[in-house]
């Protein structure tokens, strides 16, 4: 029998909000409360949200307060077991078998020298010690998502060579998807779900104080306006929480230098936004949007 994790120290959803801002991460009520009956009914945590509303960071600092080891298997299509669970060391069984040929004894070529460990295996095999970030699950193809089913199940795999392997502890694993395709209805009803918008401008305001050195709560609460009005604009890719605290660190620093404010955050506009395009079609209207965010 797979066992619930124990949370020391988290017996609420107020208490792991409170150890999530101690971590840097400042979740609201619904995260939080979505990420505890997660860990308290050993369940997996899918995470949606565009891309850049916290969804990878919140795994993250979810290992940081449990004060384990992030495992992060990063989805990408044509993604398939090998990547996920495990692979053999070939050249080094041919080696062992040539030794072996030659004198060197018996040697078990499916021993735990020759296993190579990916995030899968190493989560089911260390659950005390890990938790699973299964990133941007909706970039895998099907087939993948479907192989994901028995293992969010039982948090069992199979090895040939070896037999079942399985999980004497329930272990954490947290799922992401920024949406670009619907996942299978049987995988999500196996995890807790939560939704991440992005935050509110005062949210927002103070998470950049948080994260970013040396930057004034003026500084802050203009960039949050004004991404908060760029994400409104039909960009191809809209800033996330990152690209808000980078923008609000590179205009502080070019402040620092002798930059007035508009120009620093119209110099450094290449930080929050990361295409061409998008570039050519803010540049005309970026006065408008500064000045509306009291810039």
């Amino acid at each position: 029998m797979v066992v619930r994790p124990k949370i020391v120290g988290i017996d609420s959803p107020r208490s792991l909000e409170s150890a999530l801002r101690a971590a840097f991460y400042l979740a609201d009520e619904e995260l939080a409360t979505a990420a505890y009956l997660a860990l308290a009914l050993g369940k997996p945590l899918l995470l949606e949200g565009a891309p850049g509303v916290g969804k990878t960071e919140a795994a993250k600092a979810i290992a940081g307060v449990l004060g384990r080891r992030l495992l992060r298997l990063q989805c990408y299509e044509g993604i398939d077991a090998s990547a996920a669970l495990y692979e053999w060391n070939f050249p080094r069984q041919m080696l062992a078998l040539r030794r072996q040929s030659e004198g060197g004894g018996n040697i078990d070529i499916y021993s735990d020298e020759f296993l190579i460990e990916r995030p899968m295996l190493a989560c089911l095999r260390h659950p005390e010690e890990t938790v699973l970030l299964i990133d941007e699950i909706d970039r895998s193809d099907h087939e993948f998502e479907a192989f994901l089913l028995e293992f969010l199940s039982d948090f069992q795999i199979s090895i040939p060579e070896r037999g079942p392997i399985r999980a004497y502890d329930r272990p954490v694993v947290i799922l992401t998807s920024n949406r670009t395709r619907e996942l299978h209805e049987a995988l999500r009803r196996r995890c807790v779900y939560h939704w991440i918008e992005y935050p509110t401008p005062e949210r927002e305001m103070r998470i950049i104080m948080m994260r970013a050195s040396n930057v004034s709560e003026r500084a802050a609460r203009a960039v949050a306006a004004a991404v908060g009005r760029l994400r409104r604009e039909p960009l191809t890719k809209l800033p996330g929480i990152a690209e808000a605290v980078e923008w609000a660190e590179a205009a502080t620093l070019l402040h620092q230098q002798g930059e007035r404010w508009p120009e620093a955050f119209r110099r450094s506009l290449g930080v929050v936004l990361k295409d061409e395009d998008d570039l050519v079609y803010i540049a005309p209207r970026i006065d408008a949007i500064l000045a509306e965010a009291q810039v």
